[in-house]
């Protein structure tokens, strides 16, 4: 089974269904997907959300190890994604990780945003390792600096989002094109996992790369194979898939 934690943010709900769905169409092994849901996991994450917090899960995701009991591998994804391919190819990648002694997993994006603002007029905010912590492979015993004391309580969240309570030799890197983060990364048809991170069509936003891949995934997890569905007065017609 293949545990997997995804952001949740009522005010991207369709976003967190219509990744899910994603993943549970294509996924070649078992999975177990969890919302990291601040009404949910009230008696683990307590801390308030901060002034620069974009959503409800900005900080809770490294709650994620305590879930575990420290025991095993997880992953934690951000909500704002589609995923493209068989999630299991990135699971496999634990086994790397435990060889190579690595806590975390994450793409090593060298992401520095231009522009001031991001989804719904959240603050664009600079730091370094920016959008590596939006999907994490956890090793959860190598983790144990995560208590809930620590996650609630005397950290920022700059030091969790920059892996500081790492040493550098323990952050790996995610082999592959995952993470693709949609309008900074160039385009890549191959890529098994993309990153609405500036905002999704549920925002409105459909000018960007992606965009009829998600909504076809949208009316597929609305509609599925049930003809009288599709055929609804309005809906749109069943596409090929992309």
């Amino acid at each position: 089974m293949i545990p997997i934690y995804i952001g949740y943010d009522r005010k991207e709900t369709v976003a967190y269904h219509v990744l899910s769905h994603s993943i549970l169409t294509r996924a070649q092994q078992p999975v177990a997907i969890a919302p990291i849901n601040r009404e949910n996991i009230k008696p683990h994450f307590w801390r308030k959300r901060g002034e620069y917090d974009s959503t409800d899960f900005s900080n809770s995701r490294f709650i994620v190890p305590h879930l575990q009991d420290f025991e095993g591998f997880a992953i934690f994804m951000d909500c704002d994604m589609l995923c493209r391919t068989d999630i299991s190819r990135l699971w496999e990648q634990r086994h790397r990780m435990r060889e190579e002694g690595k806590a975390v997993l994450v793409k090593k994006h060298d992401h520095q945003p231009t522009e001031e603002e991001k989804f719904l007029g959240a603050k664009q905010t600079k730091y370094k390792r920016k959008n590596w912590s939006s999907l994490i492979l956890f090793d959860c015993n190598r983790c144990r600096q995560l208590t809930r004391h620590i996650v609630n309580t005397i950290t920022p969240g700059l030091w969790l989002h920059q892996f500081d309570w790492l040493a550098d030799e323990e952050i790996g890197e995610i082999e592959g094109n995952w993470n693709l983060l949609i309008d900074y990364d160039e385009y890549d048809p191959e890529s098994p996992l993309v990153h609405f991170t500036k905002g999704g069509p549920w925002h409105g936003y459909n000018d960007v790369d992606y965009v009829k891949e998600w909504w076809w995934e949208y009316d597929d997890m609305v509609n599925g194979d049930n003809p009288v569905a599709w055929n609804v007065p309005g809906r749109r017609p069943r596409e090929k898939k992309i």
